[in-house]
């Protein structure tokens, strides 16, 4: 099954919402792919994508500094927060 990147684009911004909503709260790839309704492994990839662009930053440490075997927490880079929280005041 073939995906148009505008729908790729959509989800990516449902993605960038959801971490904006919960700012500054880290969340595994699970959480973000039960909110958005998608699968684990596509949403990965998307995250891997935002990383790339750099406006979500993976988190590969729980609390305590130990790092995760096979899995990361993501929240939105603090460039992308920045930018959506002036988007937001905007629209007011």
């Amino acid at each position: 099954m073939h995906i148009s990147k505008q729908k790729i684009e959509k989800i990516q911004e449902q993605i960038l919402a959801f971490l904006y909503s919960i700012s500054p709260k880290p969340v595994f790839t699970s959480n973000i792919a039960r909110e958005v309704a998608r699968d684990e492994e596509f949403i990965k990839k998307l995250l891997f994508e935002l990383k790339r662009k750099e406006l979500v930053t993976e988190i590969k440490k729980n609390s305590k500094g130990k790092e995760y075997i096979k899995r990361s927490r993501w929240k939105l880079s603090d460039d992308a927060y920045r930018y959506y929280k002036n988007k937001q005041n905007m629209s007011y």
